[in-house]
Formats: C-alpha cells, structure tokens, sequence
C-alpha cells in the first residue's frame, strides 16, 4: 500500500523476497535478474556493520550500484548499530523498504518518521530471543509498514530455521492482520508451509533460491505456500 494511506482491508499478499547475501557479491545485478526474472517480487539486501551482528556485508554504494541495473523492490534489512545514520544515503542509493531493528536504542518513532519522510516504507526486525510484544507500541502506532521476525540469529546466511519462532509469527499476525509479516533465515521447500501457515507472507530466501537448480520452480513453491495458506 501506498504509505500514509489507511490500511488495506485486503489480506497482505505473497511475497518472495530472495537474499541476495547468497548470491555471487561479484555478479550481484545479474544474481537480482536471474531471480526476478524467475518470479521475485523484492530483493533482500542484507546491510551488517560487523558491530550489531559480527559479520560485515555492504552498505548504501552497493545498493546504489545495484539500483541502476534493476527496477525491482529493494529490500534493506539493517543490522546495524545506527540505523540512523543510514536514512539518507539509503534513501539516495535508491531503497524501498528500511528495516531496524527493535533492539537498537534508535528504535524510535523519530526514525520511523525519518525513513518513512524520505519516502520508504519502514519494517522492524526483532532477533530470535526478542518477544513480540517488543514491536506492539511501535506497530500499534501505525509508524511501520512490516514486521521481520528473524528465524535464525541474524548476522550468517545459511543457518537452521528455528520453528520455536513460529508462535511469534503467529501472535502477531493475529494482532496485525493486515501489516507484512517477514520471516527470515532458513526458507526452503522443508520449511515454507510452518510459516505460512503462522502467518508469515514476505518470504526471504537465500541458499534455497540462488542454490536451487531451478529458480523459478523454488520461488513458486514458496509464493504457492503462502497463498495456500491464506484461503
């Protein structure tokens, strides 16, 4: 939905969003167009600092570089320290959707309202050890577009889903109907339909989408899953 307007009444719908942190960093703009071209709706872009989680990835000039060779949704998760630091050079690089996380001492409407003035839709994540009702003052005010529960300790691509998470997918969809539901960290084949039948829609998929030998057939299994699960 556009952002500023009132909320859909329409059931959130499917979305693929393939991790593009499993992809080949040195052929990234061909990574993204093998997997929209294959049926992904967004592209997840993995921004870590090496502070808030260990690992260090990239930030704004790679997604900058990237935007001029895609039309596609960018999606920014960002584990990082000072996610306000990243609002403008993000909003110039060409971003769509700002994720902080809860965790962060920025986590404030202020910046909710910073990234959502510089025109992109605001998401925040909580770590596997975060309870929902960490983010219920946050979303109840409105101030985000989505919520991206990790499924696994944010920082490394590759890791075990947790279905310990799923509980929490579920309370929230049932508080928000009608927000995004992210889920992220161990999508694939074995474990899609657990979370789309908690409730999750946004689907972030990394190994299981670049690692596939058919891209277009893991991305439908996914989107397939989670409008299944909707009806």
């Amino acid at each position: 939905r556009v952002i500023g307007a009132p909320p859909s009444t329409m059931a959130p719908t499917a979305i693929v969003s393939p991790s593009l942190l499993a992809s080949d960093f040195a052929r990234m703009a061909d990574e993204a167009k093998k997997v929209i071209d294959g049926g992904a709706d967004w592209l997840h872009l993995d921004i870590m600092d090496g502070h808030f989680v260990p690992n260090l990835t990239f930030g704004a000039p790679v997604v900058k570089c990237l935007a001029k060779h895609t039309d596609a949704f960018l999606d920014c998760h960002l584990m990082v320290t000072n996610p306000g630091d990243y609002v403008e050079p993000l909003k110039d690089a060409g971003a769509h959707m700002f994720t902080f996380h809860i965790e962060v001492d920025e986590a404030t409407a202020v910046l909710c309202d910073r990234a959502r003035a510089a025109g992109m839709k605001v998401g925040v994540a909580l770590k596997p050890g975060t309870p929902a009702k960490a983010v219920h003052a946050i979303c109840d005010a409105g101030l985000v577009d989505m919520v991206l529960v990790m499924t696994v300790e944010p920082g490394f691509g590759g890791q075990k889903f947790q279905p310990e998470m799923m509980p929490k997918v579920k309370a929230l969809r049932e508080r928000y109907p009608q927000i995004d539901i992210q889920v992220d960290g161990g999508l694939g084949p074995a474990t899609i339909e657990a979370a789309a039948t908690a409730g999750a829609n946004v689907i972030v998929a990394g190994s299981s989408v670049f690692g596939s030998d058919d891209v277009p057939k893991a991305i439908a299994v996914l989107k397939d899953a989670v409008t299944a699960a909707a009806k």
